[in-house]
């Protein structure tokens, strides 16, 4: 937060003299492998999305998210699902690994209880790569080599 040296100290919703500074996110193009519907008034649309990173011939999942997209894409991304679901575990459709997104987020730091080795603070997609293959998306390396730099 900024604050104005002459504001004073006022509880609740910051406005004013007060402003929010953000950093620009970091951001890693990753592969969507599962879906799950969403709640509320996107139930009906697959919106939640787990994200894997390429490690040599695997993908490694590493991050999950909701946001970030238009209702649009929401429901092309969900007629996708339904065509492409390869396994399911209850609510979540493991789906063919072919869509690559670009995920924003706030912060990264080592976490032992991911598979990945590496937990992400605020992911959201910040756009659908539809001109990436899924050859050119990241590799766990990167997140790596990011989590060495930023975390």
């Amino acid at each position: 937060m900024l604050k104005r040296l002459s504001a004073p100290y006022l509880g609740g919703r910051r406005k004013g003299d007060w402003w929010k500074w953000k950093l620009d996110p970091l951001t890693i193009d990753a592969v969507m492998i599962y879906a799950q519907a969403g709640s509320g008034r996107r139930a009906t649309l697959y919106t939640d999305f787990t994200f894997a990173l390429r490690d040599g011939a695997a993908l490694v999942p590493f991050t999950k998210a909701y946001s970030g997209l238009t209702d649009a894409e929401f429901r092309e991304i969900t007629a996708w699902v339904r065509k492409n679901t390869t396994d399911r575990f209850g609510p979540v459709r493991a789906v063919r690994p072919e869509l690559v997104f670009e995920i924003a987020f706030e912060g990264i730091q080592a976490s032992p209880r991911h598979k990945s080795g590496v937990a992400l603070r605020f992911p959201r997609m910040a756009r659908w790569r539809r001109d990436k293959p899924v050859s050119e998306a990241n590799t766990l390396d990167d997140l790596k080599t990011m989590l060495a730099q930023y975390g």
